[in-house]
């Protein structure tokens, strides 16, 4: 049988130990995440007071150095994260965000970026778009054959 792990992109291996990590600090995690027309956050999560994060996956100096939207990211989130394994120049990340070492298996919040709260109306928008996201792709789980636009 053909190990799962080869089928995955790098930064989604890093993606799903950052999921397993937040689901032990009682967030919930949805990946792949559009908050708006020309974002898609790597990592979206949600605490258990309503909280939002946004976590980047960069698995190496040329996917972070390429990334020219991280920075929209931030009026769709109340903290954002780079998530990186343990071989990523940490130099490169900007000081004044979040920092999680992550492997495919778990990960490691090293470094929290400031708190910035977010707006109650993008608040509530935010999360009716986790909700509906998560839906969707738990049909999919559910039904992989019926195809749906997202």
């Amino acid at each position: 049988m053909q190990n799962p792990d080869v089928l995955l992109q790098p930064g989604q291996l890093l993606a799903r130990g950052v999921c397993r990590h937040l689901r032990d600090l009682d967030f919930v995690s949805v990946v792949e995440l559009v908050p708006a027309r020309g974002l898609r956050v790597d990592v979206m999560a949600l605490g258990p007071k309503g909280e939002i994060w946004v976590i980047e996956c960069k698995s190496s100096r040329a996917d972070f150095m390429s990334d020219q939207k991280w920075q929209h990211y931030l009026a769709w989130c109340d903290r954002f994260f780079w998530a990186v394994d343990q071989d990523f120049p940490f130099e490169l990340l900007p000081d004044e965000t979040g920092l999680i070492l992550a492997d495919s298996y778990d990960a490691e919040i090293i470094r929290h970026g400031p708190e910035t709260r977010l707006p109650p109306a993008r608040r509530k928008a935010i999360t009716q778009k986790f909700a509906r996201h998560a839906a969707i792709r738990a049909q999919m789980a559910r039904d992989p054959g019926f195809v749906t636009a997202f």
